[in-house]
């Protein structure tokens, strides 16, 4: 069971990695950048760049950024890929972490190969934009999700289906 549940974290990074890359080239290849199209009244896509990190965060920075988030996102793999394997059977976590693997791994082939990471969905409301995103992003957010319901079972917070009904009573 315990190599089962690394093999199916690793897959999962992979599975990130691949569909994450898919879906950039296709946007790379399909749009200009700054290109945008209206899919919905709420969701467009877009071929935007960023050098920065999350919610452009560094953004214009100069440049040293990119080199920064390579070496912190690929140490931390690093540290990911020790933890798949230290954690036996507990599927959750190492399911979160093959998320994150997959999402950090993503982004840092962007930064090496086009100097910036390439997000190309846009939710919105009216004229309110969310930060543009892809599809690593999600599986980050995703996969920090999980280690946080992870976390939240382990010290007994979290609600499970008898204890949140003797917790009702």
């Amino acid at each position: 069971m315990a190599d089962r549940t690394r093999f199916a974290a690793y897959a999962l990074a992979a599975a990130v990695l691949a569909l994450d890359a898919g879906t950039k080239a296709l946007i790379v290849n399909l749009f200009h950048l700054g290109e945008r199209a209206e899919i919905t009244a709420f969701f467009n896509l877009v071929y935007w760049l960023n050098t920065g990190a999350a919610f452009s965060f560094l953004q214009d920075a100069g440049g040293w950024q990119r080199w920064f988030f390579v070496v912190i996102a690929l140490a931390v793999s690093v540290w990911l890929v020790r933890e798949i394997s230290a954690h036996g059977t507990d599927a959750l976590l190492r399911m979160g972490y093959g998320l994150i693997l997959g999402g950090a791994l993503g982004n840092v082939v962007d930064r090496l190969f086009r100097g910036a990471v390439v997000d190309w969905l846009d939710f919105h409301w009216r004229s309110y934009h969310w930060p543009a995103f892809n599809l690593a992003d999600s599986a980050l957010v995703g996969g920090v999700g999980l280690v946080l319901i992870h976390g939240l079972a382990e010290r007994g917070d979290a609600p499970t289906g008898s204890a949140a009904k003797r917790n009702q009573v």
